[in-house]
């Protein structure tokens, strides 16, 4: 197990926020600090208190209500007043940090700053010696290379400023790959060659953006390359396609047994209030946070998910929901990729019994219907369950059954037609079961009873009362035994219900 801690550095509240289209308030992004403080991160940066009064405002302020262990930081470009402005927001903050930063690709140096890479250099070196002077020993400097991920021709130099940068007074260097560009390997490799050449006491920091959907695995694998400072965001939010989602890198590292101060259970909740507050929703399906994380339709899929639930190692999920604070289970769509797991799954779990069996019958009238429509909600389910299970068609149609009045014996009145011919006798027996086999047999209908059971079905969402359902096996003329179900308010009803549904089954 690698036992060095990662350092989540959480830059929601600057990053995410300044890609906000309604950019958040001082008020507002005290609810998302006191949401960070409780997830357990380790430092916040708070702001850009140079870009507006909003924003210098919002960072004064967090700085007074920050805990004694987390680093708050301000963001300032490598200019004197940004600098001093983050310095002044920050001053009541028990660990403040200035983080201050300038481009070092050739890129960027040639057709944006539009200045040398000696002037580049002196720039970087003297906004760290100032923001070190300001911070004194209460506070420390991080110096980020903008367009990091661009500094593969000219390494040697980025590598020379940091050393400067470093003497200069930064503790920290983040190395950040502002626009994703490159595969994730080939800026490890650059992260490995930085380590390398600076003091084994400079602490490595990475801001990946995601604009190639990478962000995650470049974290990762950074921190495997000696990043200790893992700069994230919740919900993934920032500049186009967003910053490293602070969720996937931590839960990644947990799969690798690797330990953190995150509360992780706390992720789910805060997930869900941040696309709230940010009004950008969660993707459904983003990983771990999404609404379709848990989901499965594919048959295959479904059956593994079935075999393994409960089980602390699922056939097909990364986790176990209830790590990051989710109460929900896995859940199964149906669709026309669908298979009998499901349709058994998803009948019995809204509190209809049913077989194997039953599930492999009706999986033709699901599939096409699910070819229809899409994925089926539960009613068209159910709707599909009674048509084809309850109420199965053929040519026997029950009408009638009721108790006749007679002081010497049991008695009832059956009503039913066959092939469009109506019969309608007296009938007698042991109870209500026995009278109607007893008179179908006389018709010349009789059946070989092996099973009967009767159950109650659950309320209605509407709070409805209970229908009952009685259960019935028949032995076929091929000795093979049928399932037949009778569901209705009256048990009575429901026994003689599942006779003719017996009945049309065996007739088909």
């Amino acid at each position: 197990m690698n036992k060095r801690k990662p350092f989540f550095y959480d830059v929601t509240l600057r990053d995410g926020n300044q890609a906000l289209k309604k950019p958040w308030n001082t008020k507002q992004k005290k609810i998302i600090f006191d949401y960070l403080i409780e997830l357990g991160v380790n430092g916040v940066e708070v702001g850009f208190s140079g870009s507006s009064p909003m924003d210098f405002e919002a960072c004064q302020y967090l700085s007074t209500v920050a805990p004694e262990h987390v680093v708050i930081s301000g963001l300032a470009r490598a200019i004197d007043k940004d600098i001093l402005k983050v310095a002044e927001a920050l001053k009541e903050a028990p660990k403040p940090r200035i983080h201050t930063f300038i481009a070092l690709s050739p890129f960027n140096m040639q057709y944006v700053l539009k200045k040398s890479p000696e002037d580049v250099r002196k720039i970087a070196v003297d906004a760290v010696g100032y923001a070190k002077e300001l911070m004194g020993q209460k506070g420390e400097v991080q110096f980020s290379v903008e367009h990091f991920g661009d500094c593969s021709e000219n390494l040697s130099f980025v590598i020379d400023s940091l050393k400067e940068v470093v003497n200069a007074g930064a503790k920290i260097v983040n190395l950040p790959n502002t626009v994703e560009r490159t595969r994730p390997f080939e800026f490890i490799n650059m992260i490995k060659a930085v380590k390398e050449e600076l003091p084994d006491d400079t602490i490595i920091s990475v801001h990946c953006h995601n604009d190639l959907g990478m962000a995650t695995a470049t974290t990762v694998e950074s921190y495997f390359a000696g990043a200790t400072q893992l700069e994230c965001c919740l919900n993934g939010l920032g500049e186009r396609a967003g910053n490293t989602n602070f969720y996937e890198v931590v839960t990644s590292l947990y799969n690798c047994d690797v330990e953190s101060t995150v509360d992780m259970s706390k992720i789910y909740e805060i997930a869900v209030t941040v696309a709230e507050m940010s009004g950008v929703p969660i993707y459904e399906k983003s990983p771990l946070i999404g609404p379709d994380a848990l989901a499965h339709r594919s048959g295959i899929h479904q059956d593994g998910a079935l075999k393994t639930k409960g089980m602390k190692k699922g056939a097909y999920r990364p986790i176990e929901p209830s790590l990051i604070g989710r109460d929900d289970e896995e859940h199964l769509g149906l669709t026309s990729q669908s298979g009998k797991t499901a349709i058994y799954e998803i009948i019995n779990k809204a509190g209809y019994p049913i077989t194997i069996e039953e599930a492999i019958r009706i999986s033709p009238a699901i599939k096409n219907k699910a070819e229809q429509i899409g994925e089926l909600p539960l009613n068209t389910i159910l709707g599909i369950y009674v048509n084809e299970i309850l109420e199965v068609k053929g040519p026997f149609v029950f009408n009638k059954f009721k108790r006749l009045e007679d002081d010497n014996k049991e008695a009832y009145f059956l009503d039913f037609d066959h092939n469009n011919k109506t019969y309608q006798i007296e009938c007698y027996g042991d109870g209500p079961l026995e009278s109607c086999l007893n008179g179908l047999a006389e018709l010349g209908f009789p059946q070989k009873l092996l099973h009967y059971e009767q159950l109650a079905l659950a309320e209605d969402e509407k709070g409805a009362s209970a229908d009952a359902m009685s259960i019935i096996h028949f032995e076929d003329k091929n000795g093979d035994t049928i399932v037949c179900r009778g569901k209705d308010h009256s048990t009575t009803k429901a026994n003689v219900k599942a006779i003719f549904n017996g009945l049309n089954l065996i007739n088909k």
